[in-house]
């Protein structure tokens, strides 16, 4: 159970110090209690009390880690069930599914498909992280054999397994991965446990139904394990879906810590061959409440929209999307070449750089502060103004850019005086109001010697 201010005021030093950056341990509790602060930024604490404050002040959602060096990945550690109340932490990764029961042939064939889907949005690698083997009792060699080619592609690997034997050799050539042996069940928890632990990897458990993985998270835990994920899923999606969203709301409203873990939803078991099906899914379990989702395939028609929604979901909605302000030369751009201005809004970015890009025509985008927003909702704020803009080309550009052209964004053409009154010399060129239309007004600005 959460501890009052009070409660934890009474467990402290009452040194008013100052060291943790309160006024005084009252204020210092306070900030506790509201999860502001870790119990451990406070020097003079004893270590009984923090042995008490650590258990009782930590959030309600273990953080599970997984994979290793670049492909390390954290799961879990939410606080609230909507992303307006504070935000998320731990964003929903994606594995592509594999069965032993697949020709050599089919396997191939899907890991190198996996691999088209592979690239950058918003400065975010897009791609499914995780690869789901499962194996299918069709032996043990044939397993293995599996595992190894799958851990070949540097993925984190999830392990189907429940017959431990499997389990246990294909841990062996794996393990160095840290993986997530799903496999334990009310029948098996105990054997499973074990070979999770000796191998240092996450065990992931099931259950027939949702009192049924409760009791068996509960017992794993008394024998010493609390490094879980929770298989939520069931027979069928509408079990799945009532299950992994009360399960969430156990661990963050009831703080229910036995439910405390993140969670794995097999949209191959529960929508298995049904594309579509998997499509509309993966979506939903990516808001409602999926820390892995596993499914058949990852094309592109899965891809776009599914990353798109879950870099939205997973956005701190309390700080803007930005890009940090600077000079950004594209193209092959030197000191000569023409300055195009925009906002530091990370879409906007993005769209104006990709466009500038597909032109060819080299030039040096300059990134103003604007407070991370786009360029209106900045003109009308005051941030992107003929002041703001003049004030960043005399510190950051004028002494290394030698062209005195600059373009601006069309919609705040009515900039253009100002700037050029506030910079003596520079040429002030308005663009065209979509960052669409860059390609034709840049290579017809070139085509007609104006850069």
């Amino acid at each position: 159970m959460a501890l009052s201010g009070i409660q934890i005021f009474k467990m402290t030093p009452k040194k008013n110090c100052k060291e943790c950056g309160c006024p005084t341990c009252m204020a210092f509790s306070m900030k506790v209690a509201q999860g502001a602060m870790d119990i451990s930024a406070c020097p003079y604490m004893s270590d009984d009390a923090m042995a008490q404050l650590s258990e009782a002040t930590a959030p309600p959602m273990k953080t599970i880690k997984v994979g290793t060096g670049d492909s390390e990945y954290t799961l879990g550690g939410e606080t609230v069930l909507y992303r307006h109340e504070k935000t998320f932490v731990s964003k929903t990764r994606y594995a592509v599914s594999l069965c032993s029961c697949m020709s050599d042939e089919e396997i191939d064939a899907k890991l190198e498909e996996d691999k088209k889907v592979d690239y950058d949005r918003i400065g975010e690698r897009m791609c499914a992280e995780m690869l789901y083997v499962n194996y299918a009792g069709n032996g043990v060699d044939k397993y293995v054999s599996l595992v190894t080619k799958a851990a070949a592609t540097g993925k984190v690997l999830v392990l189907g397994c429940e017959d431990a034997e499997a389990a246990k050799a294909a841990l062996e050539v794996c393990k160095a991965g840290k993986p997530i042996l799903n496999g334990a069940n009310a029948s098996n928890y105990e054997e499973m446990s074990k070979i999770a632990t000796e191998a240092g990897v996450v065990l992931g458990v099931s259950g027939a139904n949702i009192d049924e993985l409760h009791d068996t998270v509960e017992a794993i835990e008394k024998l010493g394990n609390k490094n879980l994920v929770l298989d939520t899923t069931e027979a069928t999606i509408k079990e799945t879906f009532a299950t992994t969203v009360q399960v969430r709301r156990a661990s963050l409203k009831d703080t229910d810590r036995t439910f405390g873990y993140p969670s794995i939803v097999n949209l191959a078991k529960i929508a298995q061959g049904d594309r579509y099906m998997q499509q509309a899914l993966l979506s939903l379990f990516t808001m409602k409440y999926g820390s892995i989702i596993v499914l058949e395939e990852m094309g592109y028609a899965e891809a776009l929209p599914v990353f798109g929604l879950r870099q939205n979901v997973f956005t701190d909605p309390q700080k803007p999307m930005k890009v940090e302000p600077g000079i950004y030369p594209l193209n092959g751009a030197d000191e000569n070449s023409i300055c195009l201005t925009t906002v530091d809004f990370a879409l906007t970015y993005f769209l104006v750089s990709g466009e500038l890009e597909r032109s060819g025509v080299p030039v040096n985008l300059v990134i103003n502060d604007a407070g991370g927003l786009s360029v209106l909702t900045s003109w009308a704020a005051g941030k992107f103004s003929g002041n703001s803009i003049s004030k960043f080309f005399k510190e950051n550009v004028e002494d290394k850019v030698k062209s005195r052209k600059v373009i601006i964004p069309g919609k705040v053409a009515v900039l253009k005086g100002d700037i050029e009154s506030k910079l003596p010399g520079w040429e002030v060129i308005v663009a065209p109001l979509e960052a669409v239309q860059l390609v034709k007004f840049m290579k017809d600005l070139q085509a007609n010697g104006e850069l």
